[in-house]
Formats: structure tokens, sequence, C-alpha cells
């Protein structure tokens, strides 16, 4: 991958929920000469997008199909159910699954969530996203198990969530094509590690500028006193006796 220099720019893909700004920003400003562009993909799709390089890195939910591909994780989210605000979870700070055994459970296709045991009784239809498993909870059907920050993307005035204290958690990677680790891909890393501007891993770091060698001040001369020296010998010799 080229630098800005030459008009190329780094490509960062990311799923919905996740929130890329904080990486941008240090991106912004330890790499100003190479612009990054975000590519918004649904869930079902990044792994698709990034074995036919449609960018060069991005921000996925795992699991995800790795082969071709590498894997950071970064950090899990916590599991919630998005209920109507009447919903009698409400009245808990949090729910276990057991609480919804008898709550219909919308389980989208773009669910992400390795579930050993889906939670509750199955629902009259899987929607194909998480949005529209949002707007059936909205219409009294059921109820949705998410990822926080998808419960906060998809939030509405009629619905609240709960933290599900036994779900199991959703996972946020970076991922990139192994056979296309450039030098921007590992700059990229860097930044989502929290490594420093001169870390050296990935990249050659730049030689360090020589300092300029420093003048000696010449010591001032000392003043005379105007009295000639007399050597000690002589001194003494002249001595008279009191």
């Amino acid at each position: 991958m080229a630098d800005g220099e030459t008009g190329r720019t780094f490509r960062l893909a990311y799923v919905p929920g996740v929130t890329p700004a904080k990486w941008v920003n240090v991106w912004t400003e330890r790499m100003p000469d190479v612009p990054i562009t975000l590519v918004a993909v649904p869930a079902a799709e990044v792994v698709d997008l990034l074995r036919n390089g449609g960018a060069d890195a991005g921000l996925v939910r795992l699991p995800i199909d790795r082969d071709g591909l590498s894997v950071i994780p970064l950090y899990v989210e916590t599991t919630v159910a998005v209920v109507p605000k009447d919903h009698v979870a409400t009245a808990a700070d949090e729910v276990s699954i057991a609480d919804l055994a008898d709550d219909e459970v919308f389980h989208p296709l773009d669910d992400t969530i390795e579930w050993p045991v889906r939670p509750g009784l199955p629902a009259f239809t899987r929607p194909a996203t998480t949005a529209d498993a949002v707007e059936m909870v909205a219409s009294g059907t059921g109820i949705l198990l998410v990822p926080l920050s998808l419960a906060r993307l998809h939030h509405r005035r009629d619905l609240t969530h709960r933290p599900v204290s036994d779900a199991p958690q959703s996972q946020v990677a970076l991922s990139w094509p192994t056979d296309a680790t450039t030098d921007l891909v590992e700059d990229f890393i860097g930044v989502v590690r929290g490594r420093t501007v001169n870390s050296s891993r990935g990249r050659t770091p730049a030689a360090p500028a020589e300092k300029p060698a420093q003048r000696r001040t010449p010591k001032p001369a000392q003043k005379s006193s105007g009295r000639r020296a007399v050597p000690a010998d002589r001194r003494k010799k002249g001595r008279r006796p009191r």
C-alpha cells in the first residue's frame, strides 16, 4: 500500500456497532500523509470484503471464518436483552438466561453470538438483520439478545435493554488478509495495540537526527594584578629578620 504522496489511502472496514473513531484519530495524528477511508459493511459480508481486497483491514465480530485471514482480538462486549419498556425484565438491573425462558427470542441471520443453546423460545421467524429484529421487538412479538453496542446503535424510545449475566459475549477483533500484511497494516496494528510512535515493531524506525556539536566557549583570561611573581626561594632569601 502506497502512502498519501501517490494518492493512496488506508481502507478500514467496520461492522455495525463498532466505533473506530478513537483509532482513526490516532492514525490521523500519526500518519497525516496517509488518509484513512472507512468502509461500513454488514457483519455477514465483512469476510468476503477483506478476501476480495475491498479493504486493507477490518474491525469484525468474532467468530468469523479465519481461512486466509489474520485476527487480533481487541475487546469483549456485554450481551444485553432488548425488550419493550413495560417488559417484566425491566424490574431488575440485570437478568439471566433462565429469566427469559418463557420469552420468544429472535435470532437474526446476522447474529454473531455463539449460542451453545439458544435462549428462550424460538420466535415465529428469523429476521434477516438485527435492525429488522429490533423492529419486531418494538411490535411486541418477542425480545432480542445482542451485544451492547448494537442495542445502543438501534436505540428506540419505546425499547430498553438489560445485561444478561450468564450469556455468551461477543468479541470485536481486527482482521486482514494474511498474504497482504502491508506496512500500513502493521502501522494500524500498532495503533490498536497502543504502541508508541517510536515503536520499531513492523516498521523501520527513522534514524535519529544527529545532534550538532557543541561549541566550547573559551575561558576568559585572568586579569593581572600588576605585580611580578617572585619565586618562592627568592622570597625566603630576601626576608629580613625582625
